[in-house]
């Protein structure tokens, strides 16, 4: 074979019918393949749409009628704008935390709240009483606006600091004034983790000065006793948490067995704590009868009582002040209502309301306000407070200049004439 055969054109081929038959099959047959495949495409793509709205309408009702699936899209487009434009990286942990403690807060109760893994362990340590702090009692002068130190805990860094006395004003924390915040509020910032420190500017007679402490953990009396003059004795609780039912009945008993014949009771400062504790320790003293009952939204009422085993035979006086709220006020309020003592000092807080603790399954835990509770009368003292019998107005520049307590004078007093 050469090249001119290689170059030769070839011959022209008659097309057969079949052929063209035959590629008109292959046509049809691709048309339809391709439309099956497309359907089935289709169908793929909607079976997922589907499967992911009924996944995600699942989980939409499962949650609560304020989260719906706008309110999921804004948080995620939220966290996407945080992500791609904050200015430095974000923990993610933070960013989580803030949504829990955002939804609790829009609440707008105070006492409804979200509580880290780590809040939750430093409050329940707290409620079982010991803490980390500087190992100071603080109260409230509703006149000056700003909490002061009125006794130290043994152990703790603020008795052991020769510049701080009993009476000294705390004007900021860590360089934030405090000026008219709660008392829980401030005893919140002067608290914290053990070996770390927290720098307080006070006020004393001598003007401010500043100081720096060492947080400590330490166990803390929540009730303190001692016998004023003969047989008027005097027991003071700073909190109502789980330890402070045997501290007072400790305190009781001692006093009893010395022949009291007279008590002074004194809720000054006590922020609450327990309704079991406060309701144990009414036991001790009040008669027969109703202590305190709640109702929640649902009208749904829990009734705690007292069965009179041990009720109180002596002159009694209670001291209270703006300080004295939630579990002081249901102690306070009884007392009132049954008349068997007589409170002395100033109008109480006003927290008539109950929390509850839900703890969650990674160790965090919520606080929330589910009922109110009311006296043995049915008074419920939210935002109301209870009004002293006797109106006795603190001394506070008395206090400072001698630590005089004009209060607790005028509460010694009143037993003597009662024992007349």
């Amino acid at each position: 074979m050469d090249n001119k055969e290689l170059n030769k054109p070839a011959e022209k081929k008659k097309k057969s019918p079949w052929g063209v038959i035959k590629a008109l099959l292959f046509l049809i047959l691709g048309i339809i393949v391709g439309t099956i495949g497309t359907i089935a495409l289709l169908l793929v793509v909607l079976v997922g749409i589907f499967d992911l709205n009924s996944k995600k309408l699942e989980a939409i009702a499962k949650t609560s009628k304020f989260v719906d699936a706008e309110t999921l899209e804004k948080i995620d487009d939220l966290a996407s704008y945080i992500d791609a434009f904050y200015y430095e990286d974000v923990d993610e942990e933070d960013l989580k935390n803030g949504l829990y403690y955002g939804i609790m807060s829009g609440v707008g109760d105070p006492y409804t709240c979200y509580y880290s893994p780590e809040e939750f362990k430093d409050m329940m340590e707290g409620i079982q009483g010991n803490y980390e702090g500087i190992g100071a009692y603080l109260r409230k002068d509703d006149d000056k606006g700003y909490p002061f130190v009125y006794d130290f805990i043994e152990g703790g860094s603020a008795k052991e600091c020769e510049e701080l006395s009993a009476g000294d004003f705390i004007i900021e924390v860590d360089g934030e004034d405090v000026y008219g915040q709660n008392l829980d509020e401030v005893v919140a910032k002067v608290r914290g983790p053990e070996g770390t420190t927290v720098k307080l500017t006070m006020e004393g007679p001598n003007g401010k000065y500043e100081i720096t402490l060492e947080r400590r953990k330490i166990d803390t009396p929540t009730v303190k006793a001692e016998e004023k003059e003969e047989g008027i004795w005097y027991i003071q609780i700073s909190e109502f948490d789980a330890i402070t039912t045997g501290q007072f009945d400790n305190a009781l008993r001692q006093a009893k067995e010395d022949g009291m014949n007279g008590l002074i009771i004194d809720l000054r400062g006590n922020p609450g704590g327990s309704l079991d504790t406060v309701v144990d320790i009414c036991g001790e003293i009040l008669p027969k009868g109703l202590i305190v009952y709640t109702e929640d939204k649902y009208g749904k009422r829990e009734e705690y009582k007292s069965d009179g085993k041990n009720e109180l035979d002596v002159p009694l006086a209670v001291l209270v002040d703006g300080g004295s709220a939630s579990a002081s006020e249901i102690m306070a309020g009884a007392i009132k209502d049954y008349g068997i003592g007589t409170l002395i000092g100033t109008k109480t807080y006003g927290k008539g309301i109950v929390q509850s603790m839900r703890s969650l399954p990674d160790g965090s835990a919520i606080k929330i306000t589910t009922s109110k509770y009311y006296t043995p009368l049915g008074n419920n003292i939210h935002k109301i407070g209870i009004e002293p019998d006797i109106e006795v107005e603190f001394d506070s520049e008395k206090y400072l200049e001698d630590e005089t307590d004009n209060q607790l004078n005028a509460a010694v007093d009143f037993i003597k004439d009662k024992l007349k």
